[in-house]
């Protein structure tokens, strides 16, 4: 290689410095929700089925960005743990929907509270006005990139 060729080090990109911070912030949040016995790809869709009440696997999927196929596998974890229950009608056992257990019900709030503390533990150092550039700023990345699923891992 020749010497007048320069390469940027990894320190150099905005990037590494995101994936650094992302890469901790996730850890320690699954580390927390993992202890209360989820996973946090189920912690979404608790969250999300807590704000929705009975939804059809197949909306769930669109709105978490999500396969109908990997809301299948967490809805069938989930309702083994017993905190959602899938609900079948009458005239149609095709249709199916899913809505939160009373166990259920009572474990999102717990563990929306760990994820408060998470968000605490490493942005509470910003000033009011810091957070909310940063937040600012994401949001504008997710937007000029398209984003639309939702990070379970």
């Amino acid at each position: 290689m020749p010497e007048s060729t320069k390469i940027s080090g990894l320190e150099t990109h905005l990037g590494y410095w995101l994936r650094f911070v992302s890469n901790h912030v996730s850890h320690a949040f699954s580390l927390k929700v993992e202890a209360s016995g989820v996973t946090v790809a189920e912690w979404v869709v608790l969250r999300e089925l807590y704000d929705r009440g009975s939804v059809v696997p197949s909306h769930l999927a669109d709105a978490l960005g999500m396969t109908r196929g990997a809301i299948s596998k967490l809805a069938d974890r989930l309702a083994a743990k017993g905190l959602v229950s899938k609900d079948t009608s009458r005239d149609d056992r095709r249709y199916q929907a899913l809505s939160l257990t009373d166990a259920g019900k009572a474990l999102v709030p717990q563990l929306a509270a760990l994820a408060d503390e998470n968000d605490t533990a490493f942005f509470g150092h910003l000033s009011a006005e810091e957070r909310v550039a940063l937040e600012k700023t994401l949001r504008d990345i997710v937007r000029h990139q398209g984003l639309k699923s939702i990070p379970v891992e």
